[in-house]
């Protein structure tokens, strides 16, 4: 259950601030009065909890920092229920298994250069060859090349049904030429096609103007002043205090101490997982890891950490992905748990998402109790992912989006679970895994690949390799003088077009 004075609020009132939508929706002329008499070139100052990990590059975890500030875009984009919507492409066919064409609409990018095909076809081709590969791209070869004034053909080595989807990817956003050098990854600054252009950054801190040109009419707010603030309290205070207009990833312990008209709710399709490493160190034991399973108990972390704004673990997919739960296949094969007798690891999570100290806190406490002996680690999450993607820790709690990177349900079983996946931080190489993904990513039909998708989660879920605790919601402080924030269950948007004070 959730605290009382937010259980009471309008849900339907919510639900209107919630809902996804195009960039662009909520577009009038500049210069024009919002609502609440404040005038709609003033500056938004937003709070956002991760940093550049990567120097704003596209292709890893940064991409969804430019997606949520308005500044990249892709092909196409995700409407409310999940499907594809132009974004670039204004509209797309497929032409065959393996091919389908996309037509462009007119549009700029930031540096003044036009958004042609074969612009467009150089940054596809690039992404594809980014080491590692982005998520979004993960088992897939692509072939992108410009056909016409306004056309671009990709062709895919295999077919792949929802090739509209995974080009919505933030990963995959199109920047100009300019943005790509010979050597490292692309820039976004000043070279994107977004509503909003990043001007400077440094010291903890983005600054970014409107983009007058958009294609979509230009953004009512005149620019953004985004601080990049790790600690989960201090982003709450600087809503209370109005320093702050928005603040992301409120922590479920803040909540209550913000005033009701300021805190903002959606559900999301992310999942606090416990990924074991099943390659080195004890956990390569799938008995240990069975031990290490039947020791968690969920609804306990669910009620004492995120205090009602989740729900238990119950697979990959939560309650967002509303038809997963009927669709679900219950894991066979697993393993017997076996005796800890003292085992000792290293339990690592990053303290940006204030919640995961908190939870592998529990979890420690549940292992130790089941008998293992556990070393917590807590960093700054840039620095620790290369840690843990190389694996140097035997257990590591973290919240995945999974459905962030394509919007398909397969694609997070790809980029996470398989032998060649980009993300895979439980290190997890099982052939039954990766060829249960290889079917459900070769399924045609949304009903079929729904169930081949579930098929895969429970293979993945009887190796062991990740234990499933919560499934999160999203609380955001938002300024009574603010409209037109854009929360999603996909959490790549944030401030949009109509987004102002």
């Amino acid at each position: 259950m959730r605290p009382h004075s937010i259980k009471s609020r309008p849900r339907f009132l919510a639900a209107l601030v919630l809902v996804p939508c195009l960039a662009g929706c909520f577009a009038s002329p500049g210069g024009e009065s919002s609502s609440d008499g404040g005038q709609s070139g003033s500056r938004l100052r937003v709070a956002l909890a991760f940093p550049p990990a990567e120097n704003f590059s596209p292709y890893g975890a940064d991409a969804t920092l430019l997606s949520r500030l308005g500044v990249t875009e892709g092909l196409t984009a995700l409407d409310a229920n999940g499907a594809a919507a132009p974004a670039l492409a204004e509209s797309w066919r497929r032409e065959n298994d393996r091919t389908w064409r996309f037509t462009l609409r007119e549009a700029t990018f930031q540096d003044g250069a036009d958004v042609t095909p074969s612009a467009v076809a150089a940054a596809l081709t690039r992404a594809t060859k980014a080491k590692p590969a982005p998520a979004a791209l993960a088992g897939v070869t692509l072939d992108a090349k410009a056909d016409g004034d306004r056309g671009i053909r990709v062709t895919t080595a295999a077919a792949d049904p929802v090739l509209p989807m995974r080009l919505s990817s933030p990963s995959l956003a199109i920047l100009s030429p300019k943005a790509y050098g010979e050597k490292g990854n692309p820039d976004p600054v000043g070279t994107a096609t977004g509503p909003f252009e990043i001007t400077k950054v440094g010291g903890g801190s983005a600054t970014l103007d409107r983009f007058d040109d958009y294609w979509s009419g230009r953004a009512q707010a005149s620019g953004i002043d985004a601080r990049f603030v790790k600690d989960g309290t201090a982003r709450a205070n600087a809503v209370r205090t109005g320093d702050i207009d928005i603040a992301e990833a409120i922590p479920v312990a803040q909540a209550a101490t913000l005033d009701e008209a300021t805190l903002k709710e959606a559900g999301t399709t992310r999942t606090t997982s416990l990924q074991l490493n099943t390659r080195t160190g004890p956990f390569k034991d799938p008995k240990l890891r069975a031990a290490a399973r039947t020791a968690i108990d969920s609804s306990t972390i669910v009620k004492g950490v995120f205090e009602g704004y989740a729900d238990p673990g119950a697979g990959i997919y939560g309650p967002a992905v509303t038809w997963a739960e009927s669709k679900r296949v219950k894991p066979a094969g697993r393993a017997g748990a076996a005796r800890p007798d003292g085992e000792r690891i290293t339990l690592a999570t990053y303290d940006n998402r204030p919640e995961l100290p908190e939870v592998a806190q529990v979890v420690q406490q549940q292992l130790e109790k089941a008998g293992f002996t556990v070393k917590l680690e807590v960093r700054e999450y840039s620095r620790l992912e290369s840690d843990a993607l190389a694996g140097k820790f035997d257990a590591f709690i973290g919240a995945r989006n999974s459905l962030l990177d394509t919007g398909d349900p397969v694609g997070v079983l790809g980029s996470d679970y398989t032998c060649d996946g980009s993300y895979n931080l439980a290190r997890l190489c099982d052939k039954n895994v990766d060829r249960a993904v290889t079917k459900a990513d070769g399924t045609d039909g949304t009903g079929e690949r729904q169930d081949a998708a579930m098929a895969a989660e429970a293979a993945i879920l009887g190796t062991d390799a990740v234990v499933p605790l919560a499934h999160q919601q999203i609380i955001a402080g938002v300024s009574t003088k603010v409209r037109g924030v854009v929360l999603d269950p996909y959490e790549r948007t944030l401030v949009g077009t109509g987004t102002r004070r």
